[in-house]
C-alpha cells in the first residue's frame, strides 16, 4: 500500500468532507448537536436510495440499512467494505453460522444476569466498543456520542488515535470507563506525553493495535481525500505542536507520512510498560505462539482480530482462531474477540469459547451513522436482549456459565 495513503487512514482512516461540516456544526452547535447526518450535498457524494431501510431497527443489520441511506456512498463504504474481494469480511460472519447451539433442557433459568469484569471494571454486558476511527464522519458528534452511549450502557469504550476529538474531549464526554487505542508516533516523546494525557484523563487501559494497514479497493477506487484542517487538528491533538494550519497542505501530508512508526517490534511493549502503569493490551493476535508471547512479556490482555477483514485478505476468521489463542494463554491473560458479531448469539458462542468479551466496531459505527448516541445506545441494547433470550434458552443465569459444552464448534468446515 501506498505509504502516505497508509499514513492518512492512520490519522483518520479516511476523508471525507462530512469532517468539514463536522467543523462547523461543532463550533456552531457545540452543546446541542444535531441527531440527524449529513445530507448528501453537504457531505461531499451521494447517497445510497433509502427504499429497503427500515423504519425501526430490529437486528443489527438493519443498521447497516439505514447508515446506508443516510451516508455519501464513499463514507458508507468506508465502513463497511473490506480488503480485496472480501473473504475474510465475509468470514468473519459466516464463520459464526457454522456454530451451532447446544441448548440443554428444563435448566429452570427464568432470568439472567448479563454482568461481568474485564481488566477489575464492572460492566453491565460483555460486549464493548471497538477502536473506530474518523467517526466524525459518520455523525457530526462522533466519538463523543459513541463515548455517552457506552457509558450509559455502562460498558467499556475503547477510543482510536484517529475518533476524530481529543483524548480530554472523549474522556470528558461521559463517566463510562475507556480504553485507549494506541497509533505510536514515531517521536517518542510524543508518545510518552500522549500516554501520560491518557493516564490524567481517567482512561483505564492502552491498546496497541499491532496489525496496521488497511487495502481496501472501495477507498481506492472513491479516491478518500483527508481535508487538510481535519489531518492538522488531528495531529495537534496527538500532541504535535509543530504542525499549524500555515503549513502548506503538501508539508501537512509528508510530516503526517514521517510522523507515524510503522515498524514495530516486541521491544515496544518494554518502552511501554516503563513509561505507565496502565495495564497493556494487543490486539490483531491469530497465531498461538504469538499470544504466548503477548503473555509471556506481561501484557494484560489479548484480542483475536483480524482488523475487520479490512488489511489482508485471506486471513482466517476471528472466532475461527479464537479456541487456539485461549488455549495458548491459558488463563493468563483476558481474551477478547473482535470481528464478525452480528447477533447475541454470536456474543454467547464467542464466551463459550473461552472469550471474556467481544468488541464490535461496525455495528455501532453504523448506528452512529443512522441515529446518534440513540443509534449507539439501539444496538447495544439489541445485543444485550439477544444475548439475554440465548443465555436464558440455554439454562445460563450467570456469565460465567456459559460453557464450551453448549456449542458445537464447526468453524474448520465451508471456509472460501
Amino acid at each position: 500500500m501506498n505509504r502516505r495513503i497508509f499514513t492518512q487512514m492512520i490519522s483518520l482512516a479516511a476523508g471525507s468532507t462530512v469532517v468539514l461540516q463536522a467543523d462547523a456544526q461543532e463550533r456552531s452547535d457545540e452543546e446541542n448537536p444535531p441527531t440527524d447526518g449529513p445530507k448528501s450535498d453537504e457531505a461531499g457524494g451521494p447517497r445510497h436510495a433509502a427504499l429497503d431501510a427500515p423504519r425501526e431497527p430490529v437486528k443489527v443489520e438493519d443498521f447497516k440499512a439505514l447508515a446506508k441511506a443516510k451516508l455519501p456512498t464513499a463514507t458508507f463504504d468506508y465502513i463497511t467494505t473490506g480488503s480485496a474481494d472480501e473473504i475474510t469480511l465475509r468470514q468473519n460472519v459466516k464463520a459464526f453460522r457454522r456454530i451451532k447451539i447446544l441448548p440443554p433442557l428444563l435448566t429452570g433459568v427464568s432470568e439472567a444476569d448479563l454482568s461481568t469484569i474485564v481488566l477489575n471494571q464492572p460492566v453491565a454486558l460483555p460486549v464493548l466498543l471497538a477502536p473506530v476511527a474518523a467517526q466524525r464522519m459518520y455523525h457530526p458528534r462522533g466519538a463523543l456520542a459513541a463515548a455517552r452511549a457506552a457509558g450509559a450502557a455502562r460498558t467499556i469504550f475503547a477510543v482510536s488515535s484517529s475518533a476524530g476529538h481529543s483524548v480530554e474531549q472523549i474522556a470528558g464526554a461521559s463517566e463510562g470507563p475507556k480504553w485507549f487505542q494506541l497509533y505510536v508516533p514515531k517521536d517518542r516523546a510524543v508518545a510518552r506525553r500522549l500516554v501520560e494525557r491518557v493516564e490524567r484523563a481517567g482512561y483505564q487501559a492502552i491498546v496497541v493495535t499491532v496489525d496496521l494497514g488497511e487495502w481496501k479497493d472501495a477507498d481506492r477506487r472513491n479516491r478518500f481525500a483527508l481535508p487538510k484542517e481535519m489531518l492538522v487538528r488531528h495531529l495537534r491533538d496527538v500532541g504535535f505542536d509543530q504542525v499549524t494550519e500555515e503549513m502548506s497542505y503538501q508539508d501537512v501530508l509528508d510530516f503526517n507520512e514521517r510522523a507515524w512508526d510503522l515498524s514495530l517490534s516486541w521491544e515496544f511493549f518494554d518502552w511501554l510498560r516503563s513509561i505507565t502503569t496502565l495495564p497493556l493490551l494487543i490486539k490483531g493476535v491469530l497465531r498461538g505462539e504469538d499470544a504466548r508471547k503477548a503473555v509471556s512479556i506481561g501484557l494484560e490482555g489479548v484480542i483475536v482480530s483480524n482488523h475487520g477483514g479490512r488489511k489482508l485478505d485471506g486471513m482466517p476468521a476471528s472466532i475461527t482462531m479464537l479456541p487456539g489463542v485461549v488455549e495458548a494463554v491459558d488463563g493468563r491473560a483476558e481474551v477478547y474477540l473482535d470481528g464478525g458479531v452480528r447477533r447475541g448469539t454470536d456474543v454467547l458462542k464467542a464466551l463459550a469459547l473461552g472469550a471474556k468479551a467481544v468488541l464490535i466496531g461496525r455495528p455501532y459505527a453504523w448506528a452512529l451513522a443512522a441515529d446518534g448516541e440513540d443509534g449507539v445506545r439501539k444496538v447495544i441494547e439489541l445485543l444485550r436482549e439477544e444475548l439475554l433470550n440465548a443465555m436464558i434458552a440455554t439454562g445460563c443465569a450467570k456469565i460465567r456459565e456459559i460453557r464450551p459444552s453448549l456449542v458445537m464448534n464447526d468453524t474448520s468446515r465451508g471456509q472460501e
